[in-house]
């Protein structure tokens, strides 16, 4: 896709992760009243502001579907550091939806659970799709290199995104070697798709998603080619842009 064909982002910047998290619960709260009802969730730091300002908003999920992006393989849903675990602290327990999905870490036939979680987004288009963002560009646990017309797929972590999840286990030993995720068409295929990133440890890749080439070594980029994306990233992440935003 030549520069000139590009899909227009909108890119808000933020003073920090507070008033981004303000910001996505816009997002969100102008998706809910234009009636969305399914609802594409991630985990890791980045979207839990938002995740608050939604538990504190008078928003009523218990008609709508979530829909996660990825699960660590191995990890069963009530482990401390699994993602079904994380969502349930973060916004279930307290923002209950009349379905939730997420990608079965314990099954390992993965080309059943594959097949399974690319039926449930299927039966479940998305209406509005949270992301974050990897210092190396990657979204979900679609690392530099994937196929960008892949579903639902097991991934092979690669070392820095170990390293960047040792954080939330006791060492780095514990973190899962693997994991299933949406494949970049699958996120895709979303309605509207919303990208939070926060720190300067993010500006490289923030500038390679919006300003750079499309390409596998930045699978963020594919953003580009969707007709809706609406970015969110603080000063630190925006730091690198050429343009002014």
């Amino acid at each position: 896709m030549s520069e000139s064909t590009k899909a227009k982002m909108n890119v808000i910047v933020v003073k920090d992760r507070i008033e981004g998290g303000q910001k996505g619960f816009e997002v969100f709260e102008n998706a809910y009243r234009d009636g969305a009802k399914v609802f594409g969730l991630a985990t890791g730091s980045t979207p839990v502001t938002t995740y608050e300002e939604l538990t504190k908003s008078d928003l009523d999920f218990s008609q709508m579907t979530s829909v996660n992006l990825d699960e660590y393989v191995g990890l069963a849903p009530d482990h401390p550091q699994s993602y079904h675990y994380f969502m349930q602290k973060h916004l279930f327990d307290q923002k209950p939806f009349a379905h939730s999905y997420v990608p079965n870490g314990l099954n390992s036939d993965a080309a059943a659970e594959m097949k399974r979680y690319d039926q449930v987004i299927a039966d479940n288009p998305i209406d509005l799709q949270i992301l974050g963002l990897g210092q190396n560009g990657h979204i979900g646990f679609n690392e530099p290199g994937t196929d960008p017309a892949l579903g639902t797929h097991k991934v092979a972590l690669t070392e820095s995104t170990i390293k960047a999840n040792a954080r939330f286990f006791d060492n780095e030993d514990e973190v899962p070697r693997y994991a299933y995720s949406m494949g970049i068409a699958s996120i895709l295929t979303s309605k509207h798709i919303l990208l939070e990133a926060y720190g300067p440890e993010k500006a490289d890749a923030v500038k390679a998603m919006i300003e750079g080439p499309i390409t596998t070594d930045v699978p963020a980029s594919f953003l580009q080619q969707h007709h809706q994306v609406t970015i969110i990233i603080d000063e630190a992440a925006a730091s690198k842009l050429s343009e002014e935003y």
